[in-house]
């Protein structure tokens, strides 16, 4: 993959920049029983996905309204489970090299502003543009928030690097265009074993003219 012509790099949150796999985890397990859902049924495709459609997939009978209830119980059961929220190995040394080569950066993430300011912040991460929930038609895997992302940097999508742990938002980086590095194993145009990675890659990578 040709790195040297990154223009600004898009980060999911959840897993990405911040390791809040277990709080989210329990926040759904705990969900689940409130609903009679299945844990492990909602643990399978809830990651990196908006809760409301997550819920949707979950509970088909569900009407409009109901479903809005559910995914706003399923968000207030995270908001304040921050005791084990940490930067992901590597973060914040990919975010000094980011601003060493002064490359732009912003967040898309599934979560709304109040649980993704509280989770930055447990990670001493602040985002200089946030793309939320609260900010897109539809979630991820549509493509619409990276495409917010990259016109908020002012950086055309085809030079944005789309940096995600899930398979959901890998979808929705190559649907909106970008190039895309994926964690945790999966298949991106790169594949990182975790952000410091990255943070070499790019720092050793001449620049375009």
């Amino acid at each position: 993959m040709e790195l040297a012509g990154i223009g600004a790099v898009l980060f999911d949150m959840d897993g990405t920049l911040v390791d809040s796999d277990a709080a989210v985890e329990r926040a759904w397990e705990r969900w689940a029983a409130e609903y009679a859902v299945d844990p492990a049924a909602a643990l399978a495709i809830a990651h990196g996905s908006p809760a409301d459609r997550t819920i949707r997939r979950l509970l088909p009978a569900l009407d409009d309204s109901a479903v809005v209830a559910a995914a706003a119980r399923q968000l207030a059961l995270q908001y304040d489970d921050l005791s084990d929220v940490t930067a992901t190995p590597g973060a914040h040394e990919l975010l000094n090299a980011l601003a060493r080569l002064r490359l732009p950066w912003a967040v898309v993430t599934s979560a709304d502003a109040r649980l993704a300011e509280a989770r930055l912040g447990a990670a001493s991460i602040k985002a200089p543009v946030l793309v939320t929930v609260e900010d897109v038609s539809v979630g991820k895997p549509d493509p619409e928030g990276y495409l917010r992302g990259a016109a908020l940097l002012g950086v055309p999508v085809g030079r944005c690097l789309v940096v995600e742990d899930a398979e959901v938002g890998l979808r929705a980086g190559r649907a909106a265009g970008a190039m895309t590095a994926a964690l945790k194993g999966l298949d991106g145009d790169l594949r990182l074993r975790d952000l410091a990675q990255l943070a070499h890659q790019l720092e050793s990578t001449p620049s375009t003219p």
